[in-house]
């Protein structure tokens, strides 16, 4: 039994595969394309909301320092993730590389797991768009009735319609085809950098040099917790994080570190990239370089306008600028904040698509999703189903407390696919790599170590529900996937099916 539980799929079948026609997505992207999702995925909620919140709490001025810890983590994943998504060039991400590296039952885990990560991160942003129109449209004397809004911190039942159409309008471009979501995603990331670079300039020159003093504030210890919303580290070792102080900007990377999350779902449109070997790493690597920049820049300059102690948790940025006089700024970054979600939302909703298509083409979900639109060259039914599921969990559920799952998802797929690069370097040195990561096991074993450390220090409570979820999958994959997979039948694509 053991031996089909860890049958792997080889990467050769992989890419064949992508070549039937009914099973073949539209080549269609370029390193340019690539890079402007990835920025338009990772830029966010990160950078309109965490900077004030551990400058405040965590890290003070230093937080400009956590960014480039936190960048520095994601750069030893991305870095595996380049290698991989160059050598299988294959829609799935981290699924199709665990399957290629560490077998069936790894890459059904981790499938699994990305399809909870992307809906959920989908959703969650969905609803924070909404929040953001629903500010827009209070400055301009719109109020929108409570029964149709936002229910963080309410009392009346309602349904978020701003949050389920966003979701239905991107399914809809999502089934249209790549290139059109391309375009539209260039443009809102255009829009969205150039917001951002406003900010960082014209907050430059409202910059107070007594601001950043001190600039790594005096360490304060934080009382341990035994609750199970105290870290996992707290629990395991009875010792609890310092905030502020040198241990403080390391406990602010690890919350800083989930402004990041992104650049991984550039590996899920491999199979859509006109030249995948040379472009995927530039376009992983490339994003995440813009954005550590931006990230670190917007820091240094909303911690120079106003002390760290009197930022905002929940506008940092916006209430900077009303700090200083600058009130009109405020409805300029929140039209900046919604039109950023856009892409982030739609990009998250492409990943969990892409990832379901992987796992129905290989037979571990019904095949009946893998079929691809006959004019569009889209996964439209998954895409369809997906959109609706997701649409009605950002309509109905506030998600606030379930966003940690997204996180504790995002990095235990940074570890498999760090572990999947020692494997397959070793089984099969004879790949063709565009890409290399360098200094091999070393740059894989800092990447798990580092997204290790990152996931003990998140709640408790949610790796009870993850362990949930996860035990779910296990039930599926035998009842269903470990059956029907294409591996236990036998199935191989045949040279002449690709003509």
């Amino acid at each position: 039994m053991s031996s089909t539980l860890f049958r792997t799929k080889k990467v050769e079948q992989s890419i064949l595969d992508t070549e039937e026609p009914e099973h073949a997505l539209k080549k269609s992207l370029s390193a340019l394309d690539l890079t402007v999702f990835g920025v338009g995925v990772i830029i966010g909620t990160g950078i309109f909301v965490l900077t004030g919140t551990v400058a405040k709490n965590n890290a003070g001025p230093a937080v400009a320092l956590a960014f480039v810890a936190a960048g520095v983590a994601c750069a030893l994943a991305a870095l595996c993730y380049a290698e991989f998504a160059s050598t299988v060039p294959v829609a799935g991400s981290a699924y199709t590389f665990s399957y290629a590296s560490l077998g069936e039952l790894p890459a059904w885990i981790i499938g699994w797991d990305l399809v909870l990560e992307f809906a959920l991160g989908t959703a969650v942003v969905a609803v924070g768009w909404s929040g953001y129109i629903q500010s827009l449209m209070d400055n301009a004397g719109w109020e929108m009735p409570a029964a149709l809004g936002s229910r963080e911190g309410s009392d009346v039942f309602g349904f978020d319609i701003l949050a389920a159409a966003l979701v239905l309008v991107l399914t809809v471009i999502l089934v249209l085809g790549m290139k059109l979501s391309a375009r539209i995603t260039s443009l809102v990331v255009a829009i969205k950098v150039t917001v951002v670079l406003v900010v960082i300039i014209a907050g430059a020159f409202l910059i107070k040099g007594e601001n950043y003093d001190p600039f790594i504030p005096k360490e304060k210890p934080v009382e341990a917790g035994s609750s199970l919303d105290s870290p996992l580290i707290q629990l395991m070792f009875g010792w609890a994080p310092s905030n502020f102080g040198v241990m403080g900007i390391f406990t602010a990377a690890s919350v800083v570190f989930f402004a990041f999350i992104g650049f991984d779902v550039v590996a899920t449109a491999a199979e859509e990239t006109r030249n995948p070997q040379r472009d995927m790493p530039r376009g992983i690597l490339g994003s995440l370089l813009i954005c550590t920049t931006l990230y670190v820049l917007v820091s240094i300059v909303v911690t120079g306008m106003q002390h760290y102690s009197r930022l905002s948790v929940d506008a940092p940025l916006a209430d900077a600028f009303k700090a200083t006089g600058h009130p009109w700024y405020a409805g300029f970054i929140s039209f900046g904040a919604a039109v950023g979600l856009t892409t982030v939302c739609m990009i998250l909703l492409l990943g969990q698509t892409r990832v379901f298509f992987a796992m129905s083409r290989d037979g571990l979900l019904p095949r009946f999703f893998s079929r691809v639109h006959p004019r569009f060259k889209t996964p439209h039914r998954p895409t369809i189903l997906l959109g609706v599921v997701i649409a009605i969990l950002a309509g109905f559920t506030p998600l606030t407390e379930l966003a940690a799952l997204v996180n504790i998802g995002t990095l235990f797929a940074f570890v498999v696919v760090a572990i999947g690069v020692i494997i397959l370097r070793r089984t099969r040195p004879d790949l063709p790599r565009a890409f290399r990561t360098p200094w091999v096991p070393v740059i894989p074993i800092l990447s798990v170590c580092a997204s290790l450390w990152l996931m003990i220090n998140l709640p408790a409570e949610t790796w009870v529900r993850f362990g949930i979820w996860m035990a779910a999958g296990f039930v599926l994959y035998f009842l269903y996937g470990r059956t029907h997979s294409r591996l236990a039948q036998g199935e191989e694509t045949k040279p002449e099916q690709t003509l």
